[in-house]
């Protein structure tokens, strides 16, 4: 909570009483520019919220000036109720909520509704929704007829090149300098990107990506437009900087003019958007650009025990190097990674059991101790709304969500379609429904099933690189898997019993689950925290994920398994498995990222060398036995505050 404290103190010093040395260090730096570098769970929106507060109270600006620039509307929520409760007798509550808090889509399309009549002319183009039917439509001119998958990564790559600052003429060149990997040569996605723009024009339409650009080239070529809005704002903000792409930057830039009144906060080692064209040179390069800014360095994390916030530090180097190479498989020596820029964190919770890691003999192995797990910490008392499993990849659900399902555990699946939802998945189940009722269905049923998911795009070898057209290969590839597995288990099995086994699944993961523990991707839970983290799946492959090739790549992969880590307060559980079913070669090996992390241990030795999948399982069931008399005698940590309601605003 951000209420002020009851010591009996008013005015700018109530403000300041609660905070820690480094948070308290940034609400004195009340003018810019400043950089805040600010760890994971070190408090950042505290340590902004009260920074603004204290500017105010102290008569440095006036909050209508204020503009506090984040990328999504939950965090400018949280930002906006944390000022409405420091509004006490030191910050009027009604001073606070003329803060304007916006993400940078949000203040820029209201600047431009409102400057478009006067520097334009007529009324303010309409903001289309999506790209999708413009990119059909300019992909069909072409004489292309892509997937809807296809569409939507065309449409991420057209996203990507225009936050990039990168025009269709350019787009080839640019896409293989950056290791791009779009459903299209570049040539053709340079075509549709042309087309797509041309249409948009015609149509008088602007996308998210338009919206700010327009809005920095008002700013920019019209002075009465942009002296007003300087007028307007003059004490910036902006959370999660080392997310900002070039055309982000380029609007701040437009709105700062000449000043330098900025205070910018982030943390490079959770840079793990730079796909969408997100980059940390900005806030890396923030004291280059602004000689003489003021740099402090959040450190004390609040969120996690000792014990998470050490391995984190490993994870990311800052606790004495990175780890070295070992051998893979083959003799082959592993190249070691970089460390991570930073200063390491420093815990602030008491001590909590230390992170466990296991290595299971096969996946379903890996899922039903996860299962047997979240099952006994929910009954010792933690709510599964506090348990997370968090993957690299949504087709890694399946067997999760079969397991809880089977284990009786409610889930929900956060950022994705539960595995039976989603529309490949159902078409596929349907054909497969199909082929059963047909006569030719006795005959080799084992056998139909590749053929047949081949009809919805089943291919022996996947899409290169990330997108939603991989998505669904990798969806479609996991229901061939189980599919596999369904035959080898069930020799004399007909496709009609393949079917029914796929609507029971199905039945079973389609349970009411509003309070249940999350399954998610990696990328989905930035910004999240939960009591009990598991982390599975960590293997070379997956993370790194094996179309990681360059070193940038790979570093950004570790940062995605240090931002799993830093999501756990009290328990943290990795995992991988050896084999991806049962009974297969065990050559799967940990990811590299745990190499010199991961302690050398028998339980882990015994499910390589396939002393059962009943000794596993029952080394996991007595480690959740262990766990359920701590869980059950801690108290869970406040969660965060709910967003507010938006705040009544001007009009720009």
């Amino acid at each position: 909570m951000d209420s002020l404290p009851a010591s009996g103190l008013t005015g700018p010093e109530a403000v300041l009483a609660s905070l820690d040395p480094e948070q308290r260090e940034v609400a004195l730096a009340s003018r810019g520019p400043v950089c805040v570098l600010a760890g994971a769970g070190t408090g950042k929106t505290r340590a902004v919220a009260h920074r603004i507060a204290y500017a105010v109270a102290t008569g440095v600006i006036d909050p209508g000036r204020v503009l506090a620039v984040t990328f999504t509307t939950r965090a400018a929520g949280e930002l906006r109720s944390r000022l409405r409760q420091l509004g006490d007798t030191a910050v009027p509550a009604a001073g606070l909520q003329r803060v304007q808090a916006l993400t940078f889509h949000a203040a820029a399309l209201r600047q431009l509704t409102h400057f478009w009549p006067s520097t334009v002319g007529g009324p303010p183009p309409r903001v289309l929704d999506s790209k999708i039917s413009l990119v059909s439509e300019a992909a069909r001119r072409l004489r292309l007829a892509p997937s809807v998958p296809e569409l939507r990564d065309a449409a991420a790559e057209i996203e990507w090149a225009k936050v990039s600052q990168v025009r269709p003429d350019d787009y080839p060149q640019a896409s293989s300098q950056s290791g791009r990997t779009g459903p299209f040569t570049p040539v053709d996605l340079a075509r549709i990107y042309a087309g797509y723009e041309e249409l948009r024009r015609e149509r008088q339409l602007v996308d998210f990506e338009s919206v700010l650009e327009l809005t920095a080239a008002i700013l920019a070529d019209n002075p009465v437009a942009a002296a007003s809005v300087r007028a307007r704002y003059r004490y910036f903000v902006v959370d999660e900087y080392q997310d900002v792409n070039p055309l982000q930057k380029l609007l701040l830039d437009a709105w700062l003019g000449d000043g330098d009144d900025v205070c910018v906060v982030g943390d490079p080692r959770q840079t793990i958007y730079s796909f969408t064209g997100a980059t940390p040179a900005f806030l890396t390069g923030f004291a280059a650009e602004f000689p003489g800014a003021t740099v402090i360095r959040l450190v004390r994390n609040y969120r996690s025990t000792p014990q998470i916030v050490a391995l984190a530090n490993r994870v990311s180097g800052a606790a004495g190097g990175p780890p070295r190479g070992r051998l893979a498989p083959g003799g082959l020596a592993r190249r070691p990674t970089r460390a991570m820029p930073g200063t390491p964190l420093v815990a602030q919770r008491p001590a909590g059991p230390e992170p466990e890691f296991d290595e299971f003999a096969d996946e379903a192995a890996e899922a039903q101790s996860v299962a047997r797990r979240a099952a006994a910490l929910i009954q010792a008392g933690t709510p599964a709304s506090q348990i997370a499993v968090l993957m690299r990849i949504n087709a890694q659900t399946p067997a999760f969500e079969q397991a809880l399902a089977e284990a009786g555990v409610p889930f929900a699946v956060r950022g994705a379609e539960r595995f039976f939802d989603r529309g490949e998945v159902r078409q596929a189940a349907g054909l497969i429904r199909a082929a059963a009722r047909s006569a030719s269905a006795a005959d080799d049923p084992a056998g139909q099933v590749r053929p047949i998911l081949s009809g919805v795009g089943l291919t022996a070898d996947g899409p290169a690189g990330r997108g939603k057209a991989r998505e669904r290969w990798e969806s479609l590839q996991a229901l061939a898997q189980l599919a596999d597995d369904f035959f080898a288990a069930n020799p004399r099995a007909s496709l009609g019993d393949l079917a029914a086994e796929l609507a029971h699944r199905s039945a079973m993961g389609q349970s009411p689950a509003m309070d249940g523990v999350t399954l998610g991707s990696l990328h989905a839970a930035k910004g999240l925290e939960w009591e009990v983290v598991f982390l599975p799946g960590l293997t070379d492959g997956t993370l790194p994920i094996i179309y990681a090739r360059t070193e940038d790549a790979i570093e950004e992969e570790r940062r995605l398994l240090y931002v799993g880590v830093t999501r756990a307060r009290l328990r943290l559980y990795l995992s991988w498995a050896a084999a991806r079913a049962a009974g297969g070669r065990g050559t799967r090996t940990a990811s590299r990222f745990l190499d010199g992390i991961r302690p050398a241990g028998r339980a882990a030795r015994a499910a390589r060398t396939g002393q059962g999948r009943a000794g596993q399982g029952r080394a996991g069931q007595g480690r959740a036995g262990q766990g359920r008399a701590a869980a059950g005698s801690s108290q869970p940590s406040p969660v965060p505050a709910r967003p507010g309601r938006a705040d009544t605003v001007p009009r720009y």
